[in-house]
């Protein structure tokens, strides 16, 4: 049972710009977990009337506002300052939480060490295949949604490369006290991007990420953006540019091979897909990016391991599908990967 009383350990912040009947969906999963959690609703201003129905229809949660339209990372933050439980979960508003994923990931927290400052969940998509389980990045900070597409994970998935850096955002399970060390997301990324900018500051700070290989919610995807939509392209093209500037990628000895990656995936979009998107989302993010203060590139939790060709497989089909079919200890292509922490 959901409850806003203060006494459940767990926060789940639900961020909702429309979509009525999905929002209903998740909020019913809150309402039936077998450990307590406060929910707070966190509405960005939707264009129906959703948070109306909201008030009626889930009296227990508590409602949140906007007054302008202002992203996903705000709105996430909002309902997070509202809370003051230990852990916090964020959750996208096209998830359908599993009954027990309060629970789990209490159990979790309480037998990990104190400075795991997050927990990386399995989640699913609607037909059952899995969706994310966490999130990793290579040396240039480029992130990858971790076995993505895949129809079941090996065995060994939580401990093989490429290695969990954090968890992916639509189910997101944090330690407030890391939040209140590192900060929360940054508000300049509109949507996109922000989870793993903010893994970055984590693990920067010591706080590591335990992956928990099991599915604790099954996702739509893209309900309030759309899949692959223009918007969708030019908004991670923002929160990417927006990363590699404030960590001042450009300057490090990673710096040729940033460009590289850079004209490569954004010269395919434009020649191939004739999409400016990619290109216009890329050049706002880097002068969103003058002027912030730069921040320190964490020492762990990078997988140093993946190549610049590895790298842009990545991005496509099929990487993951490999991954789960070869054998542990290789990748893809049956070449020996190291194992990684």
């Amino acid at each position: 049972m959901s409850t806003t009383g203060g006494t459940a350990r767990i926060d789940v912040v639900v961020p909702v710009y429309g979509g009525w009947a999905h929002v209903e969906e998740c909020l019913r999963s809150l309402r039936a977990q077998t450990s307590p959690v406060n929910v707070f609703v966190v509405d960005d201003v939707s264009p129906d009337d959703t948070p109306d129905r909201v008030a009626r229809g889930f009296p227990e949660v508590t409602l949140l506002r906007n007054r302008v339209n202002s992203g996903f990372a705000t709105s996430c933050n909002n309902g997070i300052r509202a809370g003051a439980a230990p852990y916090v979960v964020l959750l996208n508003s096209d998830v359908i939480a599993e009954p027990s994923m309060a629970a789990d990931l209490l159990a979790t927290f309480d037998a990990a060490d104190g400075r795991t400052g997050s927990v990386s969940p399995v989640l699913s998509d609607r037909e059952g295949n899995v969706d994310a389980y966490g999130t990793c990045a290579d040396v240039t900070l480029a992130g990858y949604v971790r076995w993505h597409g895949v129809s079941s994970l090996p065995a060994d998935a939580a401990r093989r490369a490429p290695v969990n850096l954090g968890p992916y955002g639509a189910l997101a399970a944090y330690r407030r006290a890391a939040l209140d060390d590192v900060g929360l997301l940054d508000e300049n990324i509109f949507m996109y991007g922000e989870e793993l900018e903010l893994s970055l500051r984590l693990a920067a700070g010591g706080w590591t990420s335990l992956p928990l290989p099991r599915v604790l919610g099954s996702h739509i995807g893209g309900a309030s953006a759309g899949v692959e939509s223009p918007r969708q392209r030019y908004l991670s093209a923002f929160g990417r540019a927006y990363t590699l500037r404030v960590y001042d990628v450009l300057r490090s000895r990673h710096a040729a091979r940033t460009v590289l990656t850079e004209l490569v995936v954004v010269g395919a979009r434009l020649v191939l897909r004739r999409d400016v998107a990619s290109l216009r989302g890329r050049v706002a993010g880097w002068r969103a990016g003058r002027g912030v203060p730069h921040r320190r590139r964490p020492a762990t939790g990078l997988d140093r391991g993946i190549t610049f060709t590895q790298s842009l497989r990545m991005r496509g089909d099929g990487f993951w599908q490999g991954l789960a079919a070869a054998p542990s200890g290789t990748d893809g292509d049956g070449r020996s990967l190291t194992p990684q922490a």
